[in-house]
């Protein structure tokens, strides 16, 4: 038998890519023991987002939707990253949200981009 702990050992969370955009998304655990892929370093105001789409951080580390109305003025939240993916086929449920898949399509166009060719070995005599 193997050592005993004090605490149960937690599965963590982490980093991985979105298979639709290919940009990263955060894997949070939620209070219902279940996973949510989340936007990484993404905090809006929680009354800018609607209250079904609120995903408060626990001192735990876990999440949880949000629904109260109105939130505190001050409340930051997590937003899912499908809703952020350029690559799903969502409404405009927010501007600013339509902003930030506009910038993510932006983030993926450059993460697979070709690499750029080679400068010349010898470069034109110009002078």
């Amino acid at each position: 038998m193997g050592p005993v702990e004090k605490e149960p050992r937690r599965l963590s969370g982490g980093r991985s890519r979105c298979p639709d955009c290919g940009l990263p998304q955060d894997r949070v655990a939620t209070l219902d023991h279940d996973w949510v892929l989340l936007e990484p370093d993404m905090k809006p105001l929680a009354h800018t987002v609607p209250a079904d789409h609120r995903w408060i951080e626990l001192s735990d580390g876990r999440v949880m939707v949000y629904g109260v109305c109105p939130p505190e003025q001050f409340q930051r939240c997590r937003v899912e990253h499908r809703l952020a993916c350029p690559a799903q086929p969502l409404p405009d449920l927010w501007p600013w949200l339509t902003t930030l898949r506009e910038e993510n399509a932006r983030q993926a166009e450059r993460h697979n981009a070709p690499e750029p060719p080679p400068p010349p070995a010898e470069w034109p005599d110009t002078g």
